[in-house]
């Protein structure tokens, strides 16, 4: 699974994969196979950029469109 959306969000928050891997303090090539889709994202990490981007993790998932988190 591609997680499109990973990098729609990066990318809107106007985040280069540099930067976000500074943030998460994780190597390059482990973040880049989580937006190709090459590795599944653990939970812990969905929530952190689900945090990070103020989103809720059915966003991320692809199970919604809606990009808020629910309250």
């Amino acid at each position: 699974m591609k997680y499109q959306r990973l990098r729609d969000l990066r990318e809107d928050h106007d985040l280069t994969q540099d930067q976000l891997i500074e943030i998460l303090h994780m190597p390059k090539t482990t973040y880049t196979n989580y937006e190709q889709g090459k590795r599944e994202i653990p939970f812990c990490l969905a929530i952190r950029l689900a945090e990070l981007y103020n989103v809720s993790l059915d966003f991320i998932a692809g199970l919604t469109n809606e990009p808020r988190p629910l309250k």
